[in-house]
């Protein structure tokens, strides 16, 4: 399960950048006539992010209570908000309610997020009175509309009308890791979290009114499926349409069950997840007795949900084998490796091929063809798996779903599944289709490069190029930004870099978007949901980056960091992700004044962190502490810094740690930012500071605490054990482990971290990187290596080629040099994913510079 956001639901917006759906577009046609009108008399109007909020003058909003949330689709989603205004101003009821069509069918898709599907009016009752009232009369009113069900909510009755307990204004406390959530009030005055999840929830010093005790009755009778013939074992995948299970019934063999929620997770045609599903219960019926096509089980109704039971197909996903057999990104392989592999990748394209000819024969498009949709088993037979976009040659056309690398573009009929086996053939030799949704020919060009470097006769790939072309019209909906191409090679033997430089640091500047309140620069998607200011995602890391890599100072952008940090309530504390970060970037911009004020600001949340690590926890925390005592000569600040060290000893000395080890088979976030080497870092900072071996001792320890969560790999690396996969990376993975260890060395001599360092640089060798950035991808691997290469001249080599391999990744924006973000589906300019952090990696490479990241240095 991943817990990062999808990138799904920030593509909707932007063609460029991830975005959301919260500023006005001129030519966006489907706001909603009442978010035009003014407020009526006697009536306050506001706006907050994608909602307009309603508030009768006067009126003293409770601080929090029961509130109303009433769901709708986009088609019935005016009509929803015209009864519902009409009631509300009748009765002096405050309200709010999403602003656009477009933002209510955002939220309504398969992959936004679950616990905000569906809610397109909120009302604010004053009492349990008022409560009752309102509910009873709007579900009079929208009796027999249709919407989602609100998965955080109580239903009142079976209409469009739902009842959760929660804030009504903004308060916020210190979150499970001390970063501020929403928060409740509890009886004696304390401020707990306001749980969000998708799950109905009462906080526990809340009595649930009686008149709600029927409803709670139906929602309970209706949950116990007593007659459902399957034990759900555990959940493979959650949408927003329902949720995809392991499960289990008498007989005891395994199945998959797939759910369906009414009026949930809909597509690009407005088709929601049960009629997907019974497209595909058809499919299967059709596709019968096919070897490689899963049995259908059975169709089921638990409640309103609906369940297919379908055969579970043995092995492991495409990804999930090719991350395993890609051997590009091993070190070092040889050449016999990589004609092994081909030939091995192009039998199992092949036997897709056959599968889906299999499927053509039977009159049906597969029509969602990629590398997660296929199984692989232990002797490389195929199977498909996901049918809820198959259907009859005549009808099949793009739904406005599926992954957009394996997507042709204008489409139908059988050629939607040519023009996916044809990018899967690439993709089994160069994982990068993605990119083609930022530049459609991206995918057949790469064609060149997988004949020559896995030695390929040539034309091999013909039939893949010319499927993969794009045409005319394709190419003509590509943005304008895109078009040009950058005026700086990368891809040529001796790259003008001073060029590169400038032209990265150029499009970070022609990207910014000062008018916006919520971010400066364009980033990855967890910019929204942590706000746009910060180290890893926001404006502080981006400046940090131009100005100590040499591209220059802008007073005006700091100007808006200071604005947009003052006032703010919602930061956390720590250096990558909140606070500190920014006052660390601000201070060294003489801002001290508002450096302070983060800094002493969030000092009693940190009291609530139990995240250790650098990159949220108390370790990044105390060594901005400690660096600020330093500059500034601050006893108060130093005090603080030190206080942190038996805490972070004390997780050394037990060996455990929220987040970091998750257990054999789990996954770890071993590594520099979330892992036990940031804890060591600042360790080692307190050693240079103090000049205590006991802190040098804790360091070492702590660096051995992330050895014991890596393995070894087949290649003779030693990497991070991220579950099914092991990491190299910057962030989690073996390299920062490394760069630490490395430092480590030069102050005592450890037998484990001599015999581990050449191991865990070994894992920064490949010549592959999913993605290019610095946090997870080749930037931060390069860092890496050209920051140990003057202790370890065998790194150059390596340094050198990932140099050579940056253009694979490359981009133009506005005729300037651009990298893909994380997910690969948009543009990012900043430190974590994008340009910036590529700026500082090249100053790693090309200067020499050992702390391309806070506190790397000594």
């Amino acid at each position: 399960m991943n817990s990062r956001p999808r990138a799904e639901a920030y593509c909707q917006t932007d063609p460029v950048f991830y975005d959301t759906g919260t500023r006005y577009s001129p030519d966006d046609t489907s706001v909603f006539d009442r978010t035009l009108s003014p407020a009526p008399p006697g009536w306050r109007r506001t706006e907050r992010g994608v909602w307009v909020v309603h508030t009768p003058e006067g009126h003293a909003m409770p601080a929090q209570g029961w509130k109303i949330h009433v769901s709708g689709l986009p088609d019935t989603a005016q009509r929803v908000i015209d009864l519902c205004w009409d009631h509300c101003v009748a009765h002096c009821l405050p309200f709010k309610f999403l602003r656009s069509r477009g933002v209510v069918t955002t939220h309504s898709l398969k992959y936004a997020p679950r616990s905000a599907s569906g809610k397109i009016v909120t009302v604010y009752p004053s009492d349990e009175r008022q409560l009752r009232e309102a509910a009873g009369a709007l579900a009079d009113l929208l009796h027999g509309i249709p919407g989602p069900y609100i998965l955080t909510d109580l239903r009142w009755g079976d209409g469009p009308v739902y009842l959760r307990y929660g804030g009504f204004v903004d308060r916020y406390c210190a979150g499970p890791d001390g970063a501020p959530v929403p928060a409740v009030e509890r009886p004696d005055g304390a401020l707990v979290p306001d749980d969000r999840r998708p799950v109905f929830t009462v906080p526990d010093w809340v009595e649930l009114p009686d008149f709600l005790a029927p409803h709670m009755a139906a929602r309970r009778a209706a949950g116990t499926g007593d007659d459902f013939p399957y034990q759900v074992e555990r959940a493979l995948h959650f949408s927003n349409g329902g949720g995809v299970y392991v499960g289990r019934p008498s007989d005891g063999r395994s199945v998959v069950l797939k759910e369906a929620r009414p009026h949930a997770g809909l597509d690009g045609r407005g088709r929601d997840a049960v009629t997907r599903l019974e497209r595909e219960r058809s499919a299967l019926e059709k596709l019968a007795g096919i070897p490689g096509i899963p049995e259908l089980y059975g169709h089921h109704r638990l409640w309103e949900h609906h369940f297919l039971a379908v055969q579970r197909m043995p092995g492991e996903t495409l990804q999930t084998w090719v991350a395993r057999h890609y051997p590009l990104t091993k070190a070092d392989p040889a050449a016999e490796d990589l004609r092994s592999y081909a030939q091995r990748a192009g039998d199992v394209a092949d036997r897709v091929s056959g599968l889906i000819d299999q499927v053509h024969a039977r009159g049906l498009v597969f029509g969602d063809l990629h590398p997660s949709n296929v199984m692989v088993d232990d002797d490389d037979q195929v199977a498909l798996v996901d049918f809820e976009l198959t259907g009859p040659v005549a009808e099949a056309e793009r739904l406005g779903m599926g992954d957009p690398g394996f997507s042709g573009s204008g489409r139908t009929g059988f050629a939607i599944d040519r023009y996916a086996l044809a990018a899967l053939r690439v993709w089994l030799l160069f994982p990068l289709t993605a990119l083609a949704e930022l530049d459609p020919g991206r995918t057949a060009a790469y064609a060149d490069l997988v004949e020559r470097r896995f030695g390929l006769a040539s034309g091999s790939l013909d039939v893949a190029r010319r499927t993969l072309a794009p045409d005319t019209d394709r190419v003509a909906r590509v943005p304008v930004s895109l078009r040009r191409p950058p005026a700086v090679a990368l891809d040529t033997p001796a790259p003008d870099w001073t060029a590169v430089r400038k032209s990265l640091a150029t499009a970070i500047l022609l990207s910014a978007t000062p008018e916006r309140e919520d971010r400066l620069f364009p980033g990855d998607v967890r910019q929204f949901p942590t706000g746009g200011r910060n180290l890893a995602h926001g404006t502080a890391g981006v400046l940090w980056a131009l100005h100590t890599t040499g591209a220059g100072r802008y007073p005006e952008h700091e100007d808006w960091l200071v604005t947009a940090v003052r006032d703010d309530r919602t930061l956390p504390p720590g250096l990558f992700d909140g606070a500190h970060g920014i006052a660390y970037v601000l201070d060294r911009f003489d801002r001290r004044e508002e450096a302070l004020r983060l800094l002493d600001g969030p000092g009693a949340a940190v009291d609530a962190v139990s995240d250790l690590g650098l990159y949220g926890g108390l370790s990044g925390i105390g060594l901005n502490l400690l660096d600020f005592s330093a500059r500034a000569g601050s006893d108060g600040h130093r005090r603080r810094a030190l206080a942190l060290a038996a805490r972070l000893a004390e997780g050394v000395e037990r060996s455990s740690a929220p987040r970091i080890g998750a257990g054999p088979g789990r996954g770890s976030r071993a590594g520099l930012l979330h892992g036990w080497s940031g804890v060591a870092l600042y360790f080692l900072r307190l050693y240079g500071s103090t000049g205590d071996p006991a802190h040098l001792d804790l360091a070492v320890r702590a660096v051995h605490r992330d050895l014991d969560l890596c393995v070894p790999a087949e290649d003779g690396s030693l990497q991070v054990d991220g579950g099914f996969r092991t990491l190299p990376y910057l962030a989690v993975g073996s390299a920062g482990i490394a760069l630490v260890a490395a430092e480590l060395l030069e102050h005592r001599p450890d037998l484990r971290l001599t015999d581990a360092l050449p191991r865990l640089l070994r894992a920064a060798r490949p010549e592959f990187t999913l993605e290019p950035h610095l946090f997870a991808g080749r930037a931060g691997l390069l860092a890496v290596l050209s920051a140990v290469a003057s202790r370890h001249p065998d790194t150059v080599p390596y340094v050198e080629r990932h140099l050579a391999r940056l253009h694979w990744h490359a981009l133009s924006y506005e005729g300037q040099l651009a990298f893909p973000g994380e997910q690969l589906r948009r543009l990012s300019m900043d430190l974590a994913t994008g340009n910036a952090g590529i700026l500082l990696a090249l100053s790693a490479a090309l200067d020499g510079r050992r702390g391309f990241l806070p506190f790397l240095a000594p």
